[in-house]
């Protein structure tokens, strides 16, 4: 970080050429060429590295933090914003260009080209600005005693024809009011001239101090660039693709079933249909879901009504078997808690012999289990979103 400078010297002036060499400093001259400004004084900036190790080499470990901010990890970015060191270095895949240092070095190497050439234009026209003020000095001096040593003639004319004093001072003074006027014109244009060749003395030096710090830019940029890798996209493509994929089918599944309440319905809306719970029963020309009611009699019309339009519709499963809907009654606890204690039991003596579906277990609220028999090959589905996304093939 850069040091700040002492008040008492701020007031000092210093000179931008004050570290060349007396054949440095002439950049007046053609064929000068600019060297980068002396780099700013700076100090040392302590962040502190934490770790849990008892014991680890201190050069190890800072290498191995610093190696973690091209990594981009989640609490290192944290740590980058506070600390002033908020740049995207990538996730240190692929070493790649890095466009935003590339596009800088670019500006500033086009800007050194432009000055250099304007520097160079500047001492041309400095060159002919001191000409024209040399031609226009010596117009101005060889005029001026062209002028006075008329007057002097003159006034050596009337003092030999014996004119009076009063009547001489007078032609006198007439005859230099001309002469200064005309001499102030020729003046005035040498003194433009002056001023021009000082002003494109001036450009021509500001030329050359830009020029040398333009030089110190480019060495700082060299110096403080680092490594951008290039960014992995691709599992955030295919998760990009599968979000798309399925706000696309629950908004058909919104459009096609559900009431027209729910034309602008949300996800967060439609959730509480998707996530109810139920069982399966499976036949071999139907797959009958019953699902279990709402605690809301709006929210249990509504389900009726969904349940009534794909019943209508028939949607058919993957596997040719039509899709049944249907609303369940609520279950009384104890009968949940003996259907329960069945479905363990089941478990511990083997498969059933036959098709009865039974509840999920006590803590497994939003599972779907079914008892599969030896004729049915095909996986149960779990919940009622598995049966509408594997609609989006058939109906």
């Amino acid at each position: 970080m850069p040091v700040v400078p002492d008040p008492e010297d701020a007031d000092l002036l210093w000179r931008w050429d004050a570290d060349l060499t007396p054949n440095e400093r002439m950049w007046w001259q053609e064929g000068w060429q600019a060297t980068a400004a002396p780099a700013k004084e700076t100090t040392a900036k302590l962040i502190p590295i934490v770790t849990t190790a008892q014991t680890i080499d201190a050069v190890e470990l800072a290498q191995t933090y610093i190696h973690r901010w091209p990594a981009q990890e989640n609490v290192i970015k944290d740590y980058l914003l506070p600390l002033g060191l908020d740049t995207n270095h990538g996730f240190a895949k692929v070493s790649v260009e890095n466009s935003e240092v590339v596009k800088r070095r670019t500006d500033l190497q086009q800007r050194l080209s432009r000055l250099k050439q304007w520097a160079h234009s500047a001492s041309k026209r400095e060159a002919q600005a001191s000409k024209r003020h040399d031609r226009l000095r010596k117009e101005y001096k060889h005029r001026a005693d062209e002028l006075y040593r008329e007057l002097g003639l003159y006034q050596t004319t009337l003092e030999l024809q014996g004119v009076v004093d009063y009547v001489l001072r007078r032609e006198i003074k007439e005859r230099k009011t001309v002469i200064d006027a005309e001499l102030e014109q020729l003046r005035a244009k040498e003194w433009r001239a002056y001023e021009h060749c000082n002003q494109e003395f001036r450009k021509q030096e500001r030329y050359c101090k830009e020029q040398r710090d333009v030089l110190r830019a480019l060495e700082d940029l060299d110096a403080t660039e680092r490594t951008m890798y290039e960014l992995d996209h691709r599992k955030d493509q295919v998760m990009t693709v599968c979000k798309v994929a399925l706000a696309n089918l629950t908004m058909w599944v919104r459009d096609r079933y559900f009431p027209t309440a729910y034309a602008h319905a949300t996800w967060q809306r439609l959730a509480p249909f998707f996530r109810l719970p139920g069982r399966v029963i499976r036949e071999p020309a139907t797959v009958q879901v019953e699902l279990r009611p709402f605690n809301d009699r709006q929210l249990n019309r509504d389900l009726a009504e969904v349940c009534a339009r794909v019943n209508q519709r028939q949607p058919a499963l993957p596997d040719g078997r039509r899709l049944v809907l249907s609303v369940g009654g609520p279950i009384p606890w104890d009968q949940r808690h003996i259907d329960s204690k069945r479905a363990i039991k089941r478990d511990d003596e083997g498969p059933p012999c036959s098709n009865t579906p039974t509840f999920p277990r006590h803590g497994s609220c939003g599972t779907l289990s079914v008892r599969r028999t030896s004729e049915e090959e095909q996986h149960d589905e779990t919940a009622l979103e598995r049966n509408l996304l594997s609609l989006s093939g058939r109906v």
